[in-house]
């Protein structure tokens, strides 16, 4: 009793087994026994060193940690900022109702401010993440080729007829069939919704309101004009088919500018039987875009396009001297009728408008 109470602690709690053997047991804190810091382990063999570390592509951290922290708290700041304008629109979409023109601005113009400092801080935030909390490193690849081994590819075709054998859709030609029957319609399906796009223009865009013994009425009065009133050089009157003025679609196509000249004033291009006692009609819809030129230079003859500044010779054809129209505009040939009225001869011998109308 008195030798097993002189007994170190640790070895009086491990004391005792069927054999009355002593085991002794590591105590939690204390270094390891010799035995585990032997250089010869399972009998003799040497301790295998731990294996290096596989090398990185691309290093885990930035260079500047310092630099990184405060990058992503202006980061976060920029996402932040995005979210809440992202909120800010939904609720301009719900708050700002369209019932009137004043309601339509505020409508628009909180919706674009909420929108621009959405992707704005978005994209902020982003370019700033990159080039400030990414680390910079270049990597060069080397370039491989581009066929694969031949083992691949005969596995992969043998892959591929397995796969297909234990798909059952040779096998099984009712689900082929009926999947083939299904796919198909599903891909014609939107061909329908091109409808909505309205029919085919054909060949309607190449032809306007003006045909044989169509008399030129003024645009808004309506009165039909002979020559003896239109007598002044430098003149110039938009005019239109008799008949048409309630039809949007026709106006668009078939305006007409008129000017006056002396009849020795007109060169060649200008078609001399197409114009009457020095009048001379051209289409009022430029061959840029589309738009109407109707500004007129009476010292130097020149028609003018808004738009773009395609600029055109009135005594001439019509023919482009400035702007990114590519052809003149179209002549109509205009005459006299038995009552005296300027009429038309017939329709524009070319299409009115911009050249991709050919294509109508």
């Amino acid at each position: 009793m008195t030798e097993q109470g002189n007994q170190p602690e640790d070895a009086r709690a491990s004391a005792g087994g069927e054999h009355g053997r002593v085991t002794r047991r590591r105590v939690i804190g204390t270094p390891p026994p010799a035995e585990a810091r032997r250089l010869l382990r399972d009998g003799g063999a040497p301790a295998q060193p731990a294996p290096p570390p596989k090398p990185r592509m691309l290093p885990a951290d930035p260079a500047n940690p310092e630099r990184a922290k405060r990058a992503e708290r202006i980061v976060a700041t920029c996402f932040m900022i995005s979210f809440v304008a992202s909120i800010a629109f939904i609720a301009s979409y719900v708050i700002f109702q369209v019932h009137s023109v004043d309601r339509v601005f505020r409508s628009n113009l909180g919706l674009g401010l909420s929108m621009t400092v959405a992707f704005l801080a978005l994209g902020a935030g982003a370019t700033v993440w990159v080039r400030n909390v990414m680390p910079k490193v270049e990597i060069t690849e080397e370039r491989k080729p581009l066929a694969s081994p031949r083992p691949d590819r005969e596995a992969f075709a043998e892959a591929f007829e397995e796969g297909t054998e234990a798909s059952q859709f040779v096998k099984r030609p009712l689900i082929r069939r009926t999947l083939l029957a299904a796919s198909t319609a599903l891909a014609v399906a939107p061909i329908v919704l091109l409808r909505d796009l309205g029919p085919l223009p054909r060949t309607q865009l190449r032809h306007t309101a003006w045909k044989a013994d169509s008399r030129l009425v003024v645009l808004g009065t309506n009165r039909p004009l002979k020559p003896a009133e239109f007598a002044s050089p430098g003149g110039i009157i938009t005019v239109i088919p008799e008949g048409t003025d309630n039809d949007l679609e026709a106006l668009a196509k078939a305006a007409v500018l008129i000017i006056k000249f002396r009849p020795e004033e007109l060169l060649a291009p200008t078609v001399m039987n197409w114009t009457v006692d020095g009048i001379v009609a051209y289409s009022k819809i430029c061959t840029h875009v589309g738009c109407p030129a109707a500004l007129y230079e009476h010292t130097t003859h020149h028609i003018l396009c808004p738009c773009h500044q395609s600029t055109f010779d009135a005594q001439r054809g019509a023919k482009v001297l400035f702007g990114p129209a590519p052809r003149p505009l179209p002549q109509l040939p205009i005459t006299v009728n038995a009552d005296g009225y300027l009429v038309a001869q017939s329709d524009f011998h070319e299409p009115v408008g911009p050249t991709f109308w050919e294509l109508g």
